[in-house]
Parts: structure tokens; sequence; C-alpha cells
């Protein structure tokens, strides 16, 4: 094997694991930025905020990049369905459950259940199949996302609890038929002019959801603006390019087993930044997701 190629095999595998691992680390500030936004605005007004700058932002790059925009009617059609389902559903319902007070550790339980679902969609839809140690990893994983928000489950207790869980279960439903949806229709697109043709609909949808629902009144907090940049910048384009681009590289179920590491990542930023506690069983739990998104992904 020549040095070039050795080189190739070397930074191809480097990034089989440094792409997802930058990935959850990305995924998991997202919780973060909502904890310190949402206090000043509604979860759909915020929402809509996000994706008014991200399209202004990367619609700028796309002007000066010249980037390539797809060029068949269906496939922007796809991308903007996709787009709807990935980033509209999913995170306006995470981001309703968290504004009517669902615990941000049940909320990700909630969306946790995603890889166990998503791998029976994707043996039925897609034609993915799972040997049976895949299988143990998902169920590790779930097994390991319960024990890390068990701790902080008695938060919702006394509480209503449907109003608040239902946003999050259509977010579970949302971000699972955008993965799966994504992957058979429009696995590969530009990720700059794809950004656009996503958060467009994402826009006018959210939008007048939140004049219908909320009053659409902004407080510009130092919190609200570090958020909003945060969440635009590093989620929406940062952790959403590599999305997309985990999508195009691997299958369905491979990406969908990530999610079971957001929670316990999650769990650690708000130690480091908070002050929040970690039990034994929490740590137990960070230890088996892990173990089962390896047996996943190996």
């Amino acid at each position: 094997m020549s040095a070039t190629s050795s080189t190739s095999v070397s930074s191809e595998a480097a990034a089989q694991w440094a792409y997802p691992a930058l990935f959850v680390l990305l995924w998991s500030t997202g919780f973060i930025g909502a904890k310190f936004g949402l206090p000043d605005a509604g979860p759909l007004t915020f929402l809509s905020w996000r994706y008014a700058t991200v399209l202004l932002l990367m619609g700028a790059v796309v002007l000066w990049a010249r980037a390539p925009w797809p060029r068949a009617p269906l496939a922007w059609l796809h991308i903007g369905v996709s787009g709807l389902l990935v980033h509209g559903v999913y995170l306006g319902g995470v981001f309703t459950a968290i504004g009517r007070g669902l615990p941000a550790g049940l909320t990700a339980l909630v969306v946790g259940l995603q890889p166990l679902i998503t791998a029976l969609g994707a043996s039925l839809l897609l034609g993915e199949r799972l040997r049976p140690p895949q299988w143990l990893g998902l169920g590790l994983g779930l097994a390991g996302v319960g024990l890390v928000v068990a701790q902080k489950a008695h938060a919702a207790a006394g509480a209503p609890l449907l109003p608040m869980l239902a946003p999050a279960v259509l977010a579970l439903l949302g971000i699972t038929a955008g993965t799966l949806y994504q992957k058979r229709f429009c696995p590969a697109f530009d990720l700059r002019t794809g950004a656009l043709i996503q958060f467009a609909p994402c826009l006018v949808a959210t939008l007048a959801l939140a004049a219908a629902t909320e009053d659409l009144q902004v407080r510009w907090t130092g919190h609200f603006v570090f958020a909003l940049g945060w969440l635009v910048l590093v989620l929406s384009l940062g952790a959403v390019s590599l999305l997309n681009l985990l999508i195009r590289r691997g299958s369905a179920v491979h990406v969908a087993s990530l999610f079971y590491l957001t929670p316990p990542t999650t769990a650690l930023i708000a130690w480091a930044l908070f002050g929040e506690t970690l039990h034994g069983l929490a740590l137990g739990g960070m230890a088996l997701a892990v173990t089962g998104v390896w047996l996943v992904r190996r």
C-alpha cells in the first residue's frame, strides 16, 4: 500500500469516529441553549428567530460561494420535507415540551427512544438488517439513557404530564420519520443550499404557529442573545451539517444510535456548567449507553 493510500485510509478511519463524536458534543448543547433562551421568549418565537438567522447567514454563504442548487424540482421537495421533519417538528416539539415545564432529562428520555424506532423503520422501509449484537446494543443504549435521567424523573411529579409530554412524543416521531425519509429520498445534497431548502419551510410553519399561539414578544437579554447565537452557529450550522453528512455516509440506524449519547453528554455539560450532581446511577447509565452505541456501530 502506498503512503498516499495509507494516509487516506487513516483519515477515513479517523473521520468515522471524529465526526460522530463532534456531532454528539455539539447536539448535546441544544438543551443548554434552550435553558438559557426560553425564559425570554416563547419556544416557537425563539425557534422562528433561530431559523430566520440561519437563513440569513447561510444565504450569504451560498451567494459568496456560488453553491450549487438541486437540479430536479422533486429533489427540492424531498429536501424540504426532510428538513421540516428533522428540524421543524423535532425542535418545535422539544422546545415546546421544555417550555411547558417538562424537565430536559425526561424530554431527552422520550427522544431517546428514536434509535429503536428508527431500527424498526429502517428494517421495514430501507431493508437495513441488524445483527443480534446490534439489537443488544440498541437495548443497552436505551437502558443507559433511562438510568441517566431516572434521577430527574421526580421533577415532573404532581404536574399534568400529558400537555408537557405530547410535544416531546411529536418531536420523537418527527426526527425518526425525517431520518428515514432523508436516507431514502435525499441522502446527498449540497450542505449549504440544502440548509436553505430545509430551514425555509421550518420558518414558515413555525412562525405561523407562533403567531397563532404566542405573543411573539422577545426580551433581548444577554442570555437570550447568547443562546440564539449559540444555537444558530453551533447547532443549526455546525451540528446539522454534521448530521446531514452522517446520514449521507452511514446507515439510518448508525446515525440514530448516536442520539443515545445525547442525554449522558448533556448531563456532563450541565454538571460542568451548572453544578448539577451526577450519581452512580447516572454514571452507570452513561457506561451502558456508550457500550450500546459501540455495539451498534462496530
